[in-house]
């Protein structure tokens, strides 16, 4: 059974940064491509970013490059994004996938 738990969210002010971990199991995690999905109070589910199994591709959505880091620790089963520059748009709760699968979210909260 696929499970996916996100940790990290919390409140941040403008121009602040946040860390969200996903931490994955029952499938084969190390062949998996993984993604970040958000969704904003209102709106539809948002993609944001997804990396390759071996790290090597990353690509990220217009709203974040620049702003966002996605990473992985394939030895933990474990997805990151990096959130920097956070702006009161960034305000979503956001999930972690596999291309069928998503958590349950973390909330994250920008705001002065």
């Amino acid at each position: 059974q696929v499970q996916l738990v996100e940790s990290g969210g919390g409140s941040v002010q403008p121009g602040g940064s946040l860390r969200l971990s996903c931490a994955a199991s029952g499938f084969t995690f190390k062949y998996s491509l993984m993604k970040w999905m958000r969704q904003a109070p209102g709106k539809e589910v948002e993609w944001v970013a997804t990396i390759s199994s071996d790290s090597s591709t990353r690509i990220y959505s217009d709203a974040v490059k620049g702003r966002f880091l996605i990473s992985r620790d394939n030895a933990k089963n474990t997805i990151y994004l990096q959130m920097n520059d956070l702006q009161s748009e960034d305000t979503a709760v956001y999930y972690c996938g596999t291309s069928s699968v998503l958590g349950r979210g973390t909330q994250v909260t920008v705001s002065s």
